[in-house]
């Protein structure tokens, strides 16, 4: 019998839905054999509101009960600082795998158990499991900036060539998302990834390459034949529940006393990837307006952090609204210039800064209207509805994280912050509480050269 591995990643604020993940873990249950072998590719502790609350060690729930046999470091397993991140490695049932991710010099956390690579002996096979995180990973998740992640294809291939003559089949544990030229470059049986939320699946120069998309919806199921890879994808909502698993995380989720009704909805409040980075949305512009609101000041922006989730509708809890912005993140006060502030609205473009970017990747404002006649061509702004003043101050409202993590925004950093407003989710949650939750699109956001149907 050909050897399989059940293959997860970016499960992130599934671990809010206990039901979802319950149903993971029946599945995986339900699925596993003497021949299989289980494996996560990174994202799968946070970010999250029970991530939040526990700092990412809700996650131990699934993972005793499952008992996989590798995961890989996201660049979210690392939200709440290195020390956490080696706590939660340490009390895993399974190894975690970093074969690029280094602290002084040496292989990070290997005092915790972590590992480059590792053999998982099933029946009849030996398959060699080869973990890597995406280079990137201390830009996006400023927490990890004390550690060294180097170029993914060489940190593999040290480690295929390890295991070269010691193992049946390799497999490529990846949290890079473009994970082209590790399958191009390096002679292994499958490249199973994560990081990037789109489900895909192709092969590249013969080799398996896939993801199973984000939040725990499906679990890919791939046999290692002679000839090559093959794969079944099972949707997890299908599964059977694992009621122990559910029971745990429920527990979990009434603990956080966020269980209280804020308001309710009558249309509902999606939270697609054209919501959250498509230009103009309901749910950008209450995120921003809450912002706002909180900081009392005359602008607020957001280029990220409103996480994908099935939409808010009918009842809205405390643990719903803090899952749209499911950060530990403060909620900071601004003074720009008015040439500080125009830079800053041309970022919002994310392609004006990263070309590689798609032309429909944008922020959300508050407070301001932009309109732009192609991509990265910004060619109004208007703040309480007059021009902005290059020689004025404006107050602004940001995500702390804006601030700290210079991939977003080059415009401003620590030195324009002038006060903290608490955190970021909060601001939501009063807000909603407050006001309810019913906002209106209102033409802030205007790029009549971007087609909407290019969101993909």
């Amino acid at each position: 019998m050909a050897p399989r591995l059940l293959h997860y990643a970016d499960i992130e604020n599934a671990y809010d839905d206990p039901e979802r993940i319950g149903r993971l873990a029946g599945l995986i249950d339900q699925l596993r054999d003497s021949e299989t072998v289980v494996c996560g590719a990174g994202d799968n502790t946070a970010p999250g509101v029970l991530s939040l609350v526990t700092q990412g060690r809700q996650a131990l729930d699934f993972y005793r009960a499952v008992e996989p046999d590798a995961e890989v470091f996201g660049n979210h397993d690392f939200d709440y600082g290195v020390e956490a991140t080696r706590e939660l490695v340490g009390d895993s049932p399974q190894p975690w795998l970093g074969a690029n991710v280094f602290e002084e010099g040496e292989r990070f956390a290997t005092d915790a158990g972590a590992l480059a690579h590792t053999v998982v002996e099933t029946d009849a096979h030996r398959i060699g499991l080869v973990g890597v995180a995406t280079p990137d990973t201390p830009v996006m998740t400023p927490e990890a900036d004390d550690l060294e992640f180097t170029a993914s294809v060489a940190a593999v291939a040290e480690s295929v060539e390890a295991l070269e003559g010691e193992v049946d089949y390799t497999v490529v544990l990846s949290h890079c998302g473009d994970d082209t030229e590790l399958a191009a470059e390096l002679d292994v049986d499958a490249v199973l990834g994560g990081h990037d939320h789109t489900a895909h699946t192709e092969r590249i120069a013969g080799t398996l390459v896939a993801r199973p998309g984000a939040n725990g919806r499906r679990l890919l199921d791939v046999e290692l034949g002679d000839d090559e890879a093959t794969l079944t994808a099972h949707a997890v909502l299908d599964g059977p529940l694992d009621e122990d698993v559910e029971t745990a995380l429920r527990k979990r989720m009434d603990e956080t006393g966020l269980s209280e009704v804020v308001t309710t909805l009558d249309t509902p409040l999606e939270l697609e990837k054209r919501d959250r980075y498509g230009g103009e949305s309901r749910v950008g512009n209450v995120v921003t307006d809450a912002l706002r609101w909180r900081a009392d000041t005359e602008v607020a922006m957001l280029r990220a952090g409103i996480r994908e989730s099935d939409p808010l509708s009918g009842t809205v809890t405390a643990v719903d609204l803090v899952g749209v912005l499911p950060f530990d993140n403060d909620l900071v006060v601004l003074e720009l210039t008015g040439e500080q502030l125009l830079e800053s609205f041309r970022e919002c473009d994310h392609s004006y800064r990263y070309p590689e970017v798609p032309d429909w990747r944008v922020g959300h404002v508050s407070g301001a209207t932009l309109v732009w006649d192609e991509p990265g061509q910004l060619v109004e702004a208007r703040v309480g509805g007059e021009p902005v003043a290059p020689d004025r101050t404006y107050s602004v409202a940001v995500d702390f994280h804006h601030v700290e993590s210079d991939h977003l925004f080059s415009a401003f950093d620590e030195r324009d912050v002038v006060r903290t407003v608490g955190k970021a989710y909060e601001a939501l949650v009063e807000y909603a509480r407050e006001f309810g939750i019913d906002p209106e699109i209102e033409g802030r956001i205007r790029r009549p050269a971007v087609e909407q149907s290019e969101i993909r």
